[in-house]
């Protein structure tokens, strides 16, 4: 099969397309033929280096797709079911990828390929923001940080729809609140807007930092958090919020259910042959994509 490859880090230009022989799943794999292929900004993060892979090594975490094969002891899956993923199985940049079955959910009727792996890993990244680690209410007002990214758009929608007012910029924050400030802010920029969104919160507001798309945040002294109103912080990441088959299941139909609803709608702005990674990667680091963009094998 062919398959997005790399055996350094760098820039795009590392990306190499080549034919990758993918062994048979083994025991409690699922053997997945991609059909669509999402691209993240973690993405360029694994290839830079930023966060560290064993190299050689595929690249993507994301895809969507049919059940080609089952590895021994998977039970609850079957060949040619509609499924896809969005995390612990890096080497989605290809035909096809060997997944642990924990981590497959299984697509609805009324949710298309392309659209599910568009969405997966930024929706279920919401879902976790808005839904878990600060249960949106209506009538809040929020911060969110890059509303225009594949995330953002997302959580946007997402947020207005539980009722909440977004603001995707820290300066309109203290006219818009009457001086007080929100509860949480959700940043997925880092270094650049760190502090700016320190200031944003209320007296024991939430800061959420989720991304590094300016790099990582500078070490700040804890005190700070006290002087500004006892504020809290937290860095999560989805795996944490996914750590069980139910709980990753669970998450994906949360996502999938607004969407079928309409009130969550996913823009794929963006589509690249897989052969094409590197430009779609160029791309989205050049931050001169909109919404979402997907790998077509």
């Amino acid at each position: 099969m062919k398959a997005i490859r790399f055996e350094k880090t760098g820039g795009p230009e590392v990306l190499q397309y080549v034919d990758y022989d993918l062994p048979a799943p083994g025991p409690g794999q699922i053997r997945i033929k991609h059909t669509a292929i999402g691209v993240n900004f973690i993405d360029t993060y694994h290839r830079s280096g930023l966060y560290p892979l064993p190299l050689p090594s595929g690249l993507g975490s994301e895809a969507a797709g049919e059940v080609e094969a089952l590895g021994p002891g998977v039970t609850g899956f079957k060949i040619g079911e509609r499924v896809g993923y969005c995390s612990g199985a890096i080497g989605a940049y290809a035909e096809a990828n060997n997944v642990a079955a924990e981590k497959v959910v299984k697509l609805p009727d009324g949710v298309s390929d392309e659209v599910a792996a568009a969405a997966m890993l930024k929706g279920m990244t919401a879902q976790y923001l808005l839904r878990r680690i600060h249960p949106l209410k209506a009538g809040e007002t929020i911060v969110f940080h890059s509303a225009a990214g594949g995330v953002g758009q997302i959580a946007c929608q997402w947020a207005k729809h539980l009722g909440a007012t977004v603001i995707g910029w820290e300066k309109q924050v203290r006219e818009i609140t009457k001086g007080v400030g929100v509860p949480v802010v959700y940043d997925s920029i880092g270094k650049d807007t760190f502090e700016a969104s320190l200031d944003c919160l209320q007296v024991r507001g939430l800061m959420v930092s989720f991304g590094n798309s300016s790099g990582p945040v500078t070490p700040f002294p804890l005190g700070i958090l006290a002087t500004k109103g006892s504020l809290m912080v937290t860095r999560p990441t989805l795996a944490s919020f996914v750590r069980t088959a139910k709980e990753m299941q669970d998450t994906a139909d949360d996502l999938f259910a607004v969407i079928k609803s309409g009130a969550v709608k996913v823009a794929i702005h963006q589509r690249f042959a897989l052969k094409d990674a590197a430009k779609a990667q160029e791309a989205l680091a050049a931050k001169k994509t909109i919404g979402a963009t997907v790998l077509v094998p």
